[in-house]
């Protein structure tokens, strides 16, 4: 069974991230500084292409399509395009990837134990973390 957009918002989620851990709210270095450091320039499309290739990769094995569209399987130009210019829901299965085209991370609602191991092993290989927000 599929779940829409609204059920999965609130679902357990892991997140996508350019660093291996939450930033704790108390932490003495400098996060502000460094998010914005990564977002300017070419540095946020380094980041924007990992997150791209983490998909492309993923729907090698998964099924994919984009909210909105009825297209299964999108060509990979198409998705690319799309994770660049919008704020996109990207659906396999009962999950669930939310990508922004502004941000550093990638959010992953209602991971299956299996799709959670292929991000994982996808998402290090990008030179990304996946790791669960402290609640």
């Amino acid at each position: 069974m599929k779940r829409t957009v609204e059920e999965l918002l609130q679902c357990p989620y892991w997140i996508v991230d350019i660093l291996p851990s939450q930033v704790p709210a108390d932490s003495p270095g400098q996060y502000f500084a460094v998010e914005k450091y990564f977002l300017q320039g070419g540095r946020l499309e380094e980041i924007k292409r990992k997150h791209i290739d983490l998909v492309l990769k993923l729907n090698c094995y998964r099924d994919i399509s984009i909210d909105g569209e009825t297209v299964i399987n999108p060509l990979p130009e198409h998705m690319a395009d799309e994770m660049r210019k919008r704020f996109l829901y990207i659906m396999t299965g009962d999950s669930m990837i939310l990508s922004e085209p502004d941000d550093t991370h990638l959010t992953v609602f209602n991971p299956d134990p299996q799709l959670l191991e292929l991000i994982r092993q996808i998402a290090s290989g990008e030179g990304l973390y996946v790791w669960k927000p402290a609640v």
